[in-house]
């Protein structure tokens, strides 16, 4: 009885069918919930500086972390996925908070998460498909420095004037070697048992070490106090008028862009590591939930982490469980374990981190950049050095533009025709590669109408016609041969290519002896539709 009870439970928080939820042992149990462990403990000092970040209490990260951790767990679209208060969310809210005050954050979190479920609701999020695989590792290479030059402010502390300044002499030297203690356990744990997760293993014994021996080097406490009490509802105390949505509303668009960027790529990323596919949709939805409800709870807002997530999925975290476990024990930290967790070294979490960054960097791109075309070189390094510069969301946009351009050259250079006349004299131009905005004017200028018969027909059974450019090409040249007493006729269209034609307002005249418009189908054109030569 107390096992079937704990399938059915199981199978609530991993969303598998109840053969996996069968498979949920205590073993695995214990594997999620000390992943869960490790995350949380990881979270802490994360969620505190991107507070510090945007301007806000650490409690505000800390709450954001706690109810987006929870509820995407329970129904992003990507079990082993951690969100949270996130930097780059954090650097766009510095501002609006600076000049109007948290509230306004609030209320912009409430209308990010909005516009995040309504991405999904219309499905938005199937776009990310569009993001090519040198993006991809400019995405992954981008985030991994960004984590790790995020880790070197641990390595500054305040003077006697309050001012941050970097470490010097033995208080430098013990901190590196915390840090190198940290990583050696976490490489070496797994070739001696599997039974705790490797940074879990280095957070406690280094956090041991340096409380039993009383070493001298920052803690979570010596950046602010994490105790607070259970997130309360909180309305957003802000006028409800065209003028705060006018202040509100670039902000929310902006966030809730970046989030979900980060999120989806965060979806494929952790999708390609463990074998599985996620829901883009409903982690739109889900991330969007996330941030409505912390709005209303007094939290920054947050999306998908990848550091976190890359330290669950290497802990073991497999299941919704672990996200769900990371989300309960932060908030046990902050309601009744603080003083414990404010014990913990940042050397120990520094470890981590570094340690996440070396996983997470993709080193083989390093060697494909002198095997790969390029552009696609050149577009891992451009992604790579925008997302470090400025953010995420620029570097990927930037990323999938030039990748665009650059698809775009090469099928434009890539279209030709052969030529052969017909025993009833007409000239056939067979049109290989796709006629579009980049290729049209390379189309027009495979013809020769001075010296072409006075039927020529263009058959585009090895070619496509995409857009309002090639309607506009095509109707071009059917005027330069209706000028000239000749006539222009299409041949084998695909049933996408005639829609397209047709839309356009009558550019094509049907022929009477194929009304399904099957392969064999040859059509005349009307020209003056499209204003083409305007």
């Amino acid at each position: 009885m107390a096992r079937a009870l704990l399938a059915s439970f199981a199978n609530r928080l991993a969303f598998s069918s109840p053969t996996e939820a069968e498979t949920l042992s205590p073993a695995r149990w214990r594997i999620e919930i000390l992943s869960g462990l490790t995350v949380a403990l990881a979270l802490v000092p994360e969620a505190v500086a991107f507070a510090f970040v945007a301007g806000v209490h650490p409690l505000v990260g800390l709450y954001a972390a706690f109810i987006v951790g929870l509820i995407t767990a329970l129904i992003g679209g990507r079990p082993g996925m951690i969100s949270g208060a996130t930097g780059a969310l954090a650097v766009v809210m510095v501002a609006l908070v600076a000049e109007h005050g948290v509230e306004y954050l609030f209320a912009t979190v409430v209308l990010m998460g909005i516009l995040q479920i309504l991405s999904g609701i219309f499905k938005l999020g199937k776009f990310i498909r569009l993001v090519p695989h040198p993006v991809m590792l400019g995405f992954v290479n981008g985030l991994a420095i960004v984590i790790f030059l995020a880790q070197l402010t641990q390595f500054r502390v305040p003077n006697e004037a309050g001012e941050l300044v970097w470490m010097t002499g033995w208080p430098l030297v013990m901190m590196l070697a915390l840090v190198a203690l940290t990583m050696v356990i976490i490489w070496g744990m797994p070739k001696l048992t599997r039974v705790v997760p490797a940074p879990l293993a280095g957070i406690g014994i280094v956090a041991v070490l340096v409380i039993v021996f009383g070493i001298d080097v920052p803690r979570v406490g010596d950046m602010a106090s994490i105790q607070g009490g259970l997130p309360s509802f909180h309305i957003p105390m802000v006028p409800l008028n065209l003028e705060t949505l006018q202040i509100i509303a670039p902000y929310a668009f902006i966030l809730a862009a970046i989030g979900l960027i980060e999120s989806l790529l965060t979806l494929n990323l952790v999708g390609e590591i463990t074998g599985k596919r996620g829901g883009a949709s409903q982690e739109c939805i889900a991330q969007g939930v996330a941030n409505t409800v912390t709005g209303f709870f007094g939290g920054m807002g947050g999306c998908a982490m990848i550091g976190q997530s890359m330290i669950n999925v290497k802990s073991g975290g497999r299941t919704r469980i672990a996200g769900v476990a990371a989300a309960l024990f932060l908030l046990l930290f902050i309601v009744a374990a603080s003083p414990l967790i404010e014990q913990i070294p940042l050397a120990a979490l520094v470890g981590v981190m570094f340690m996440v960054v070396i996983g997470t960097f993709a080193w083989q791109s390093l060697t494909i950049l002198r095997r790969v075309p390029l552009t696609d070189a050149l577009v891992i390094v451009l992604v790579t050095v925008v997302t470090v510069l400025t953010d995420l969301a620029i570097a990927v946009v930037v990323g999938v533009i030039v990748s665009a351009l650059a698809y775009a050259w090469n099928n434009a250079s890539r279209i030709h025709a052969k030529t052969y006349d017909t025993p009833e004299g007409a000239k056939v131009y067979q049109v290989q590669g796709p006629l579009f905005f980049g290729s049209s004017a390379g189309f027009v200028e495979l013809f020769d109408v001075s010296k072409d018969p006075s039927m020529v027909i263009v058959d585009f059974a090895d070619s496509r016609v995409v857009d309002q450019s090639a309607l506009t090409a095509i109707e071009a040249m059917a005027a330069k041969y209706a000028e000239a007493g000749k006539t222009l006729q299409l041949r084998h269209l695909s049933k996408d290519c005639h829609q397209l034609l047709s839309k356009a307002g009558q550019l094509m005249i049907d022929s009477d002896d194929d009304p399904d418009y099957a392969i064999a189908a040859n059509y005349s054109v009307k020209t003056g539709i499209l204003g083409a030569g305007h």
